[in-house]
């Protein structure tokens, strides 16, 4: 960050008054402390920044086996190094995933989900793809990002190419070792980027919890448990959306005891079906609880055959540090 006057200019010992990109080129600076300088750039202003980590768009390289794994180590060539860096891969929202992107831009105000490792034909689909997709084929996005978080900070220009390799794989082996090659799109130069810049990217995990009605309570309220741990806090649920296996849409309302249990309201009240269900399922229990182990052992037969489930669907941001349940 220090400026100085330029005295004079020598290339190969000829003076010049100019000089540019693949030039070889001596400079005379003024009042400068040669102590001060160190191997590096030189550039126009703004025209390089260093960072400590960033987003990029990307491709998997066809030739390279196997996955591509959120949180592994990667060789990273940006600029005119290779540094160690981590990734974390993301997509669009499913409901985007064909949606044609503009190019070159990364747009913050959208939702992007994260994902295990880079989809392509041979990945492992996640929940939520299996969810979108109907056809019974792996679904792919248009477009893919990953969050690089290099080991040491790294001076490239914006928009630069960046490869990311496996160099430490056998040099003899009959494999290639380049995974992956994208375009910088966002660079972050704060060190501490994680808690300036990282919660403005909106990657999210879809959280699926699935448990059991216990009991009716009355026609617009009934028990549930195994959604929660004994020592979980419910109250951090109250006002959730759920959903029975019957159809009835409910809300959470608060915890029922000390065992992990919890009650539900249905705003528009159980199904016939749903409540005579129920109940015969709980009058069984109590039947068997009075009566011996055979009669137990078959209501406990009827009672799994036929389940009512509770199904809590929400959303969790990655780098939200209220670590927030956000629901559609």
């Amino acid at each position: 960050q220090v400026t100085k006057k330029v005295k004079s200019m020598q290339m190969f010992h000829t003076p010049v008054t100019y000089a540019m990109q693949g030039d070889r080129v001596g400079i005379c600076v003024t009042q400068f402390d040669p102590k001060l300088l160190e191997r590096g750039l030189i550039c126009t202003p703004e025209s390089l920044h260093t960072i400590h980590a960033a987003i990029i768009s990307l491709k998997k390289i066809q030739y390279f086996r196997g996955a591509l794994q959120t949180k592994a180590k990667f060789h990273i060539t940006v600029g005119h190094e290779t540094v160690m860096g981590r990734v974390m891969f993301f997509s669009p929202a499913p409901a985007d995933f064909n949606e044609e992107i503009k190019e070159n831009a990364f747009d913050f105000e959208k939702d992007y989900l994260y994902q295990e490792e880079y989809l392509s034909k041979d990945s492992n689909p996640s929940e939520e793809n299996k969810e979108n997709d109907q056809a019974g084929e792996v679904q792919l996005p248009r477009h893919q990002w990953a969050l690089l978080e290099f080991e040491k900070p790294v001076t490239c220009p914006k928009l630069c190419l960046v490869i990311g390799s496996k160099l430490d794989t056998d040099i003899h082996a009959n494999t290639c070792r380049l995974a992956f090659h994208g375009v910088l799109l966002q660079g972050m130069e704060d060190k501490n980027y994680t808690e300036t810049f990282l919660p403005k990217l909106k990657v999210y995990k879809l959280k699926h919890k699935e448990g059991q009605v216990e009991r009716v309570m009355d026609d617009y309220s009934v028990i549930g448990r195994s959604l929660f741990k004994k020592e979980t806090n419910i109250q951090i649920f109250v006002g959730l959306k759920v959903k029975l296996s019957t159809g009835e849409d409910g809300i959470i309302e608060g915890g029922f005891g000390q065992s992990g249990k919890f009650k539900i309201r249905i705003p528009d009240g159980l199904k016939p079906d749903t409540k005579m269900l129920l109940t015969v399922a709980s009058k069984k229990k109590s039947k068997a609880g009075k009566g011996d182990t055979t009669k137990e052992d078959e209501s406990s037969k009827n009672d799994s055959a036929q389940p009512v489930t509770i199904s809590l669907l929400f959303k969790r941001y990655v780098f939200d540090t209220q670590k927030k349940m956000i629901q559609s």
